[in-house]
């Protein structure tokens, strides 16, 4: 089994039957003994940032729903780096909060852009070897993370795509319906 780490990306396997999670990836922003939280990547809302932030000015940043856990919540995701003080380190180039008083500064002033910063309502959370477990369940596959990947605004069709680039024995799975018992 390959180690989780800051920055790993869980891919939901096929068979996965937690609807919350179907088709989803997810981006590990934390890992520790005691916890790992992430954020699905993939999972687009029909929200704006503006519509649920005061003083944001009117913009095009669009909120994900980064997992089942305190949706009333938002996090974010940057390649802003020190620009954004207090932000974490995720892995290479790719960094987790920081300041938001800064963050919206950064968005009044033009700095802050779709291809730097992404927004999540919500995130996903397992406690001390919850998902050690599921992952040895086969709900999870696990992958080295990428910053493009995880800084791209997507949806389903890229966990079919990484399927389908991945192995194989997934490829069939790619096109799975939500409910396959109706196909």
């Amino acid at each position: 089994m390959q180690n989780i780490e800051n920055g790993s990306l869980l891919i939901a396997h096929p068979t996965m039957l937690d609807k919350t999670f179907f088709k989803s990836i997810i981006l590990v922003t934390h890992h520790n003994y005691e916890e790992t939280i992430g954020l699905v990547i993939n999972n687009p809302s029909k929200i704006k940032l503006h519509e649920i932030i005061d003083d944001i000015p009117l913009s095009n940043f669009p909120v994900y729903i980064g997992g089942p856990v305190a949706k009333n919540s938002i996090h974010y995701i940057h390649t802003l780096g020190k620009k954004i003080p207090g932000s974490i380190k995720i892995y290479n180039e790719l960094f987790f909060g920081g300041d938001f008083q800064n963050v919206k500064e950064l968005i009044s002033n033009g700095e802050a852009k779709k291809e730097n910063i992404r927004f999540f309502a919500g995130y996903s959370g397992w406690e001390a070897n919850q998902l050690a477990d599921e992952i040895k369940e086969n709900s999870w596959i696990i992958r080295k993370g990428n910053k493009e990947l995880s800084m791209q605004y997507s949806n389903q069709e890229k966990w079919s795509q990484i399927l389908r680039e991945m192995d194989k024995k997934f490829a069939i799975w790619s096109n799975l319906p939500k409910n396959p018992s109706l196909n």
